[in-house]
């Protein structure tokens, strides 16, 4: 029971402290805020005198005006520095905006060259890509070359529309027009495959490989180099100078017959190609092929000699249709090419 008394009491003298302390800092406040009304309240003359007999002017302000007046003054200042800084920080986007748009509008003219410049190329391309068809006997026209703006047009003769600038129209008809010509190269690639591979089956290159050599007599009658007397001579020399050589097949073909004429043609080979043709290569100071062997053109068939009725290290090269010989400088004039 006592012990119950004792807390009883502690708990009394608790809240009476308590309720002391409230007091007293309400007091304190009360006497703080009291003494910053005062000062605030106080009120002061501010007298404006002139250099002159003229009146004198005095008006009352108070603390607390002058106060909310240094307010107001340091927020316009603030308004102002702030709006400064936009301004400046504006500025300075705008400055680096306007040296981009100059850029832009240097890269844009440079694009506009380029696209100029293509332009030209493309007609020039569609140019001597038409003759080239027209050559090969294919119509442009059908072959998609034909603008759709009329007959006989080109992509790039269209009229440019008023709503699209000129550049994007021309790359737009540009790009229809390289659509259009797959086809037509693709065709011309193909009469090139078709024209190599007969190229291929005709005597038409040079019978000594990386072309090299000169002519030392040529097909007809000439004098005989022993008796001087006229004769026939059935087919072309080539030298080099030298022996060793290579000689080469001018044409597909398959070795027919490879034989030795001591006082004739020497070592010498014979090659069956398509068509009716017939190579000779003879004076060899030897040859790599034997009967029957399937040879391509500018394959290695022998080496330049002095075998046989010669005067010198030399090719005799002949070329046969059928029973007739002919003169080989009709077909070597087809294309004079070093070999593979």
């Amino acid at each position: 029971m006592a012990q119950v008394h004792y807390y009883k009491r502690f708990e009394n003298n608790l809240v009476q402290k308590i309720k002391n302390g409230a007091a007293w800092l309400v007091a304190k406040a009360g006497s703080f805020f009291g003494a910053v009304f005062k000062f605030l309240a106080r009120r002061y003359t501010v007298v404006l005198v002139p250099h002159s007999e003229k009146r004198v002017y005095n008006f009352h302000i108070s603390v607390a005006a002058m106060f909310l007046s240094l307010l107001v003054f340091m927020g316009i200042a603030g308004i102002f520095f702030w709006y400064s800084a936009i301004t400046g920080s504006s500025r300075g986007g705008i400055a680096e905006k306007d040296s981009q748009l100059r850029d832009t509008q240097v890269n844009l003219e440079q694009l506009r060259s380029e696209i100029n410049q293509l332009s030209r190329t493309a007609r020039s391309f569609e140019a001597v890509l038409s003759s080239t068809l027209l050559t090969l006997g294919t119509d442009p026209g059908t072959m998609g070359i034909v603008s759709a703006a009329g007959e006989g047009s080109s992509f790039f003769s269209l009229q440019n529309n008023d709503d699209i600038l000129k550049e994007v129209d021309d790359i737009r008809q540009l790009g229809v027009y390289l659509s259009s010509a797959v086809e037509p190269v693709k065709e011309i690639g193909a009469i090139l495959d078709s024209q190599s591979a007969i190229l291929s089956e005709i005597p038409s290159i040079w019978p000594i490989r990386g072309g090299i050599g000169h002519y030392t007599d040529f097909f007809g009658i000439h004098p005989d180099p022993f008796t001087g007397a006229p004769r026939m001579h059935t087919g072309i020399d080539i030298s080099t100078y030298r022996q060793g050589d290579p000689v080469v097949a001018t044409a597909d073909g398959q070795v027919a017959y490879t034989g030795y004429e001591p006082s004739g043609f020497g070592n010498y080979i014979i090659i069956r190609h398509q068509h009716g043709f017939y190579t000779r290569y003879a004076h060899l100071l030897a040859y790599r092929v034997e009967i029957g062997q399937e040879v391509k053109q500018g394959e290695i068939i022998g080496n330049i000699g002095n075998t046989g009725r010669s005067t010198g290290p030399h090719l005799h090269y002949e070329v046969h249709i059928g029973s007739d010989v002919v003169d080989p400088q009709k077909y070597l004039k087809i294309h004079r090419l070093g070999t593979r």
